[in-house]
């Protein structure tokens, strides 16, 4: 497995603010992915003047607050799965992956609360 992505993410239920926020400090919108498999995930692509990335996705996670994770793509989603759930990491959402056709995804969550979206995007 070879992680071709790594940067931090933030999710909320509400990410106008946080996406206003960073913008504030220099962070430009690269592009939005709606509608992530089929529970309703919206995804905003930020990067700012240095190049660096941040995501800030809107999901509800049943919280009030926001939750800050680690964004990992990688080459080979299943063997990620699999390496993440061998270190007692869970399926945020069950047994739920999301795939949208050009990428997979799952939001891993470790016993402490360490939580990594985990991605792989298919190239056609």
């Amino acid at each position: 497995m070879k992680i071709t992505a790594f940067n931090p993410q933030i999710v909320s239920k509400d990410p106008e603010p946080v996406v206003s926020l960073f913008e504030e400090l220099g962070f430009e919108k690269r592009h939005i992915k709606k509608n992530i498999g089929d529970i309703g995930v919206t995804d905003i692509r930020m990067k700012d003047p240095n190049g660096f990335y941040l995501d800030v996705s809107h999901v509800d996670l049943g919280q009030p607050i926001d939750a800050v994770t680690i964004r990992m793509n990688v080459d080979n989603f299943d063997e990620a799965y699999q390496f993440f759930l061998s270190h007692g990491f869970v399926n945020a959402f069950g047994d739920h992956i999301a795939e949208t056709g050009s990428s997979r995804n799952v939001l891993m969550a470790s016993p402490s609360g360490l939580k990594i979206t985990l991605i792989q995007h298919i190239k056609k």
